[in-house]
This record gives structure tokens, C-alpha cells and sequence, in this order.
């Protein structure tokens, strides 16, 4: 019987051959980082399975030069690094991860919230650099959740589990999505469906859980933040093209927005340096899912995925 040939471009949190078991041969790109193209072409080759990350290209050119592979299995929520049209057109699976991610991440959401609200990056960094004297009454004055209004933008999975931690706040929930959720859903956390303009416009505090699409790309620009409230605050645990670096930078720049908190970078593993400069946001290296639980539920599905 022919042996069938899966190639992983990470090391996973899981052992890929006690999940993918006897009658698979399993080839894992041996160093802690992306493969290139040529990486990528070299391992692919002969396979039947690729195991990728959203970090990993899988454009036309590749699926095009592989006639053997069979599967794309992507470790991750979304898929947006996959030609997914070209696959389908050859005959090959897409899957993802779906469900495994989401309270990770929603609770990766609300480290930001939090942080970004009560300027807690700007706390820590004056304590270690050892320029706290004392208590003082107006010292790093943030913003209080309780009754302030909470916009999510994109209300699937892991914006509806944003919305419920935010009822725990007593904070008031608006969302945007491209259709309206059930009312068994939306009713027990009290968010209300809004158009784009008006979440922009009312929302104290504004989180993004879209994928990333042609639609989304740059859909946070100078225009939506000059829409948004005076005063309010972004978040972004989605993807960094959703947002316009430059335009996020300009908007902070002259006082529109408070402040942000991300996640996910327009040009990751880069990051405007801008960004980087503004003590008034908080950054973080995209672990909004980097939970033990999660990445091991993460990777047993992925293989699972490649197995079936």
C-alpha cells in the first residue's frame, strides 16, 4: 500500500505521528521559523498533505506545481495566505481551525482592552524605569469600562465571546457584521446590530474580529477614524491588513484616538515605527491565542484534519 507523505512547516505542540498514525510519513521543516519559497517547493514535493501556517504563502505557482498534494491543512482560523481558488479548481482541501481559538482569543482581547483603557504598558514602563515617586492622584488617569460603549466589529465566534466577557463590565455592546446574529445570541448579552457608521461613531472602545478579505483590507482608513468617537479606543486581534498603519498612526497622532491595542501588524513580522515609538499604545507579538490548551487543541485538529 502506498505510504502517503505530509509535510509540516512548524513544530507543533502535539506529536504529528501518534495522531496521523501507521501508512503516513510525516517530514517537519527542521527550523524555528517560515520556510521559504524554496523551502516550501523542496518539502512539498511528492506530498499529499501540507500542514501551513497562515505565515506560509500557498499561493497558485505552488498548488500549481504539485500535482500530488491532496489536502492544505492551515493552522489557524483563517486562511487568507491560501489561493483558495486555485486549490478548488485542482481539487484540493482547504481546512482550518475553527473553535479552538476562540476563548484564547477573546481573552487575548481583553488583555488589550484593559491594557490599552487603564494604560497599564505606560505603568509598567515607568516603574521599571524607575521614575515612579509615589501615588499621585492624577497619575496615568485611564478609562473606566463600566457603562462605556463596547463595538465589535465582525460578531462571529470570537466576537460573540468578546461580547459576553464585556456583560461582566457592565458595558453597553454594539456590532457590526455582515448579517445579523440570531436574537437568541444577541439578546442575553443586550448588542444591538448597528450599521458601520454609526459603530464607529458610538463606540468608546472598538474591537476588531473580521477575517481578512479583498472587502476588509484597509476597512479601518482615515476616513473611518476620523468617524470614530473623539476620545476612543482601537483594538486588533484580527488581522494587521484590516487596519491602515498610516492613517492609525495619524489618528493617534493628533489626539483622535486615545489609544490602541494590537495584536496583528499590517506588514507583520514588522512593525510601523511609529507604532513602536507611541507610549500610548500597547503591542503585542501576535499571542492573542498562545494558550497551552489551545495551541494543543490547535494542533491535534490540524492533523486530525490531514488524517480523515
Amino acid at each position: 500500500m502506498k505510504r502517503h507523505k505530509v509535510f509540516v512547516t512548524r513544530t507543533l505542540p502535539v506529536d504529528p505521528l501518534e495522531i496521523c498514525g501507521n501508512g503516513i510519513d510525516v517530514e517537519v521543516f527542521a527550523q524555528d521559523r517560515s520556510p521559504t519559497t524554496d523551502e516550501l517547493q523542496a518539502g512539498i514535493q511528492g506530498a499529499t498533505g501540507l500542514v501551513s501556517l497562515l505565515t506560509d504563502p500557498i499561493d497558485g505557482a505552488l498548488l500549481g506545481a504539485n500535482p500530488s498534494l491532496r489536502i492544505v491543512a492551515n493552522v489557524a482560523v483563517g486562511y487568507n495566505n491560501i489561493d483558495v481558488e486555485v486549490a478548488t479548481q485542482k481539487g484540493i482541501w482547504v481546512t482550518n481551525t475553527p473553535d479552538v481559538l476562540t476563548e484564547a482569543t477573546a481573552d487575548g482581547t481583553w488583555a488589550l482592552i484593559l491594557a490599552a483603557a487603564r494604560r497599564l504598558g505606560e505603568g509598567e514602563r515607568i516603574l521599571r524605569s524607575g521614575q515612579f515617586t509615589g501615588w499621585s492622584p492624577t497619575l496615568l488617569l485611564g478609562k473606566e469600562l463600566r457603562g462605556a460603549t463596547l463595538g465589535i466589529f465582525g460578531f462571529g465566534r470570537i466576537g460573540q465571546a468578546v461580547a459576553r466577557r464585556a456583560v461582566g463590565f457592565g458595558m453597553q455592546i454594539l456590532y457590526h457584521s455582515r448579517s445579523a446574529i440570531p436574537e437568541e445570541i444577541t439578546q442575553p448579552l443586550g448588542a444591538r446590530l448597528v450599521s458601520k457608521e454609526e459603530l464607529l461613531s458610538s463606540s468608546d472602545i472598538l474591537t476588531i474580529h473580521c477575517p481578512l478579505t479583498n472587502e476588509t483590507h484597509h476597512t479601518f482608513d482615515g476616513a473611518a477614524f476620523a468617524t470614530m468617537k473623539k476620545g476612543s479606543i482601537l483594538i486588533n486581534t484580527a488581522r494587521g491588513p484590516v487596519v491602515d498603519e498610516e492613517a492609525l498612526v495619524q489618528a493617534l497622532t493628533n489626539g483622535h484616538l486615545t489609544s490602541a491595542g494590537l495584536d496583528v501588524f499590517e506588514h507583520e513580522p514588522a512593525v510601523n515605527k511609529d507604532l513602536l515609538e507611541m507610549p500610548n499604545v500597547v503591542l503585542l507579538p501576535h499571542m492573542g491565542s498562545a494558550t497551552i490548551e489551545g495551541r494543543i487543541d490547535m494542533g491535534e485538529k490540524v492533523l486530525i484534519n490531514i488524517r480523515t
